[in-house]
């Protein structure tokens, strides 16, 4: 029901409660003579004096408000109070009206009793009428057995969550501790070992496991989730607010996913700060096609960006965008470009048309096996492409160009990692060269579920059974989500105050053989017996470890505990920007052997494998 509907329907209680004690009056207490037979208009006089009391007690306490189904002891407090108030205001103006007001203290008290009453008893009616229906509703359609993990506030949340719910039934709640409790009407079976935990989920026929976070999960990884894949056992998890499209009122369970597995605590930041840095400006993000770009322009839409300028030349994925962006920010204005940023005069029109005030460039090739055959695209798009827009925010007085770039870039052993180090060696000689426009660059490692990442081949080769490969059983890579990544790089963008590279604390790192058998083990088969693990060698400017960036040896703190500050060489840009048009020039004649020797004598520290 509306909020209105309710309003009403609680001013039409609350009337026929003053009727209800007007007739009292009459039969039981008619003696005190306080409605003389034969004055009717007495009676529809007090009747709607009561329903204006009850309209301003219903307004200050805010009943109307109160979610039916989701009624609780704390909402009889404000019925009563709203009681209350009508009664001292209908003693109030009877008592400045008629001599007899004193008298009617008693027939008022009724009458808030029996406004409570039926606010309560009609509200609980409804609430078993509801359920009835919705249990018809549930037997009519095949339903999953549900039983949730913990009996924690937030598992015992999700009650409330899935009792509408056509797809779900809660059963209970599975827990180590002792047998024999209930929780909201619902049984907490004992999971102390592998036993009890087995005998809980089959003998009451559980079909899915809730889980109320990834944290949660990550507990019984080893335990309960491998055997619920073992058993074909549904493991669900409620999402994280990242997931949830705007508006949304009920955060809907879905799968459990390895990249739930591999979570870690997740960098604070200020998204105060954040929202108001980036509300009702225009910003631009090159790249808004890809994983990072798209991500940004989600979280900026929710941020309440101005305009957002979406630049990419992937028609296909910007057309989804587009279909993502109308569903779930119908009020954004936002601009979709298709452009590349190694043409210079669409991106000139871009800048023209839209003047953004700040500039995400996610815009790059990052594949590194690829771009060791083709250096001289590489070179093109993430450096010149870079020079580009670098230049362009200049030109046309945009506040901040925050650039993306990897930790690849660090003593870099690949052609896509040199050419990441050579767009920031670009930018940071700009900044320092000339004012006007403030550069940030933002350097981090994989994120989960990118495209091209290891997680969505790894889920190819396990559908097709296997074998699952991986370069070497000792490579191991840092992980980060992607909504926390493009977190980072706007909390980066707020806080910085200088031209500054800034590197974000990627915790531990993880084995990519670990994460295979994590993988095959999640989807309910055992590595190496079900489904063959192959090592095939490291790629051409594959390394076996990512570099440790976040240290006190080869950075500063910052403005935040987890973001440091990268110790990098600075150039002089009167010294580079002729060695930059050399490159370019070098790249689009495809001369490959000069582009390579050039590339190295800039960045000495690249050490080509």
């Amino acid at each position: 029901m509306s909020r209105s509907s309710i309003f009403v329907m609680d001013l039409l209680l609350s009337m026929l409660a003053s009727v209800v004690a007007a007739f009292f009056a009459d039969i039981v207490l008619g003696h005190f003579h306080i409605f003389p037979l034969g004055e009717p208009r007495l009676k529809a006089w007090y009747v709607a004096v009561g329903a204006v009391a009850s309209a301003i007690a219903f307004l200050l306490f805010k009943t109307y408000r109160i979610v039916i189904r989701r009624l609780v002891v704390k909402d009889m407090l404000a019925f009563a109070g709203a009681a209350a108030i009508k009664g001292i205001l209908m003693l109030l103006v009877t008592y400045l009206v008629n001599r007899w007001a004193r008298s009617m203290i008693l027939i008022i008290t009724f009458d808030a009793l029996a406004t409570v009453f039926l606010l309560v008893f009609v509200r609980v009616l409804m609430i078993l009428i509801w359920e009835h229906f919705n249990r018809r509703i549930q037997e009519k359609y095949k339903y999953k057995r549900v039983i949730l993990y913990g009996t924690s506030d937030k598992s015992v949340a999700n009650i409330v969550r899935l009792q509408n719910s056509t797809h779900y039934k809660v059963v209970g709640f599975l827990d180590e501790g002792a047998a024999g409790r209930t929780i909201e009407g619902l049984p907490v079976l004992v999971a102390k070992d592998d036993a009890t935990m087995e005998k809980a989920l089959l003998d009451n026929r559980i079909d899915a496991v809730l889980f109320p976070s990834d944290k949660a999960a990550q507990a019984e990884e080893n335990r309960l989730i491998h055997f619920c894949a073992l058993k074909g056992i549904q493991c669900l998890v409620v999402p994280s607010v990242d997931e949830v499209v705007e508006g949304e009122a009920i955060l809907r369970p879905r799968e459990i996913k390895i990249e739930d597995l591999l979570g870690r605590e997740e960098i604070q930041i200020s998204l105060d700060a954040i929202a108001e840095n980036f509300r009702g400006k225009t910003v631009m993000v090159t790249g808004a096609a890809g994983s990072i770009g798209s991500e940004l322009c989600r979280q900026l839409a929710t941020l309440g960006a101005g305009r957002l300028v979406l630049y990419d030349n992937a028609e296909t994925p910007m057309h989804n965008l587009r279909l993502e962006l109308e569903d779930r920010f119908p009020h954004l204005d936002f601009a979709l470009i298709i452009g590349d940023v190694r043409h210079l005069e669409r991106l000139d029109y871009a800048f023209r048309t839209y003047r953004p005030q700040v500039v995400f460039h996610a815009a790059a090739y990052k594949h590194v096996p690829l771009m060791e055959e083709n250096p001289c695209e590489a070179v093109l798009v993430n450096v010149y492409g870079t020079r580009n827009v670098a230049d362009k925010c200049l030109e046309y007085g945009t506040e901040a160009m925050v650039m993306i770039s990897t930790d690849k870039a660090v003593n870099p052993t690949s052609v896509m990692g040199c050419t990441k180090r050579l767009a920031e060696i670009y930018v940071q000689s700009l900044s320092l060269a000339k004012k006007g426009t403030r550069f940030v660059t933002t350097r981090f490692g994989n994120v989960l579920g990118s495209n091209g990442s290891v997680i969505p081949r790894f889920k190819e080769q396990i559908a097709k059974g296997g074998p699952v490969t991986v370069t070497h059983p000792e490579i191991n890579r840092f992980f980060m989500t992607i909504p926390e990544a493009c977190r980072l790089v706007m909390e980066a963008a707020t806080m910085s105050r200088e031209n500054q590279i800034f590197v974000f604390d990627m915790g531990t790192p993880v084995k990519i053989a670990d994460l295979a058998k994590r993988m095959i083990r999640l989807a309910g088969f055992e590595p190496d017996k079900d489904i063959k693990i192959e090592y095939t060698g490291l790629r051409p400017g594959e390394k076996l470890y990512e570099e440790v960036l976040a240290t006190d040896e080869n950075s500063l703190p910052s403005f935040h505990p987890r973001i440091r500050i990268a110790k990098v060489r600075n150039y002089e840009y009167e010294t580079m920007d002729p060695i930059f048009k050399k490159l370019d020039k070098l790249a689009r004649e495809v001369d490959v052997p000069a582009v390579m020797s050039l590339m190295e004598e800039i960045v000495p520290e690249y050490n080509k494998k």
